[in-house]
């Protein structure tokens, strides 16, 4: 293969990455907890922000043609580290949207208002955020190391990418097959009965808030450490849709389909469509891309809402113990069937 090819081969790994670990956030919210975020996007707008803006000069540098905040020039991997930890602070404004008292349809309306309240708001005001222009010139992780521009170089950015998306995939595995986990399970299905047997319902979902908030800024730093720019317009509510999308299509509540749901349609879809030829008044292409992800979501919906990787169920089991007056008496038992993805 020529290095055009590679390039290309490696640029899609990166994005794949950034896709599944976006999924796997998202999928510890909506699909183990729940919690139907809607502004995800706004979490991973603001690491990739975060991530630019502490991996940049300070704003008077090549000739002060943009604004921005911060401007620390910190060395890999402080940017990352950064932009999670912003993506995790984030999210706990918007904990209080996550009330009991609020069902999870108008919060999921106002999440997704809130997320285009806050593009609008960047895209317009300039001082900000350097409003619709953005930030360029981002400078790429391990620069002083290895040629940027070159093939090694993408092989070892994919290198980073991969394992931080199966670390990112342990972890939450891990987490979700704990009793932690399983407490989550029991408040996103009914959470007024997990509530009633001494859960913090409250805190749970704030606690899985931050986390997802943490992962998608560190999916954000990840991407911008790529692409060396950030601007609002590639940062909209409609980026969550897909990413809503392919947890439907992959299987909600495992994060094994939020895997293959992040390679099937943002990585997978989204890349086939590039390929379409242009036909039509403009915009039509983009137009219909949309339409076929709607018709995704409303075909996996109506006859496969399980996914293609359906949620691995635990069943009870029953165990045969004897009581003191020596009688056989068959009891429940809490042994699983088998282990979630």
């Amino acid at each position: 293969m020529n290095n055009q090819t590679l390039f290309y081969i490696t640029t899609l790994v990166v994005y794949g990455g950034v896709d599944v670990i976006a999924c796997l956030g998202l999928s510890m919210q909506f699909g183990v907890a729940g919690v139907v975020n809607f502004g995800f996007i706004i979490f991973q707008a603001a690491g990739a922000y975060t991530a630019a803006v502490l991996s940049l000069p300070s704003d008077r540098a090549n000739g002060a043609f943009q604004q921005y905040v911060a401007g620390l020039h910190l060395p890999f991997p402080v940017p990352w580290i950064g932009a999670a930890a912003v993506g995790g602070v984030l999210a706990i404004p918007f904990t209080g949207l996550l009330s009991r008292r609020l069902r999870t349809d108008n919060t999921a309306i106002a999440m997704l208002v809130t997320a285009v309240i806050a593009n609008a708001l960047i895209t317009n005001y300039r001082p900000l955020f350097n409003g619709a222009a953005g930030v360029s010139l981002v400078p790429a992780p391990l620069a002083s190391a290895i040629d940027p521009l070159s093939l090694n170089y993408q092989y070892v950015y994919c290198g980073v990418v991969i394992a931080v998306a199966l670390a990112t995939f342990l972890v939450l595995r891990r987490l979700t097959a704990s009793p932690y986990g399983r407490s989550l399970r029991a408040m996103r299905d009914n959470d007024l009965a997990a509530a009633s047997i001494g859960t913090n319902v409250r805190g749970r979902r704030t606690a899985i808030l931050v986390l997802g908030g943490s992962i998608a800024g560190l999916s954000g730093a990840i991407l911008v450490g790529y692409i060396n720019l950030w601007a609002p317009s590639a940062w909209t509510y409609q980026e969550t849709v897909v990413l809503i999308a392919a947890l439907i299509v992959g299987g909600l509540g495992n994060h094994i389909g939020a895997v293959v749901g992040a390679l099937v349609v943002p990585l997978g879809f989204e890349e086939a469509t590039r390929y379409i030829p242009a036909f039509g008044p403009p915009g039509l292409v983009p137009a219909l891309e949309w339409v076929i992800i709607g018709s995704l979501i409303l075909t996996f919906l109506w006859f496969r809402p399980q996914g293609l990787v359906p949620e691995r169920r635990r069943i009870l089991g029953l165990a045969s113990v004897r009581n003191p007056s020596t009688e056989s008496v068959d009891l429940p038992s809490l042994k699983e069937s088998s282990t979630d993805a």
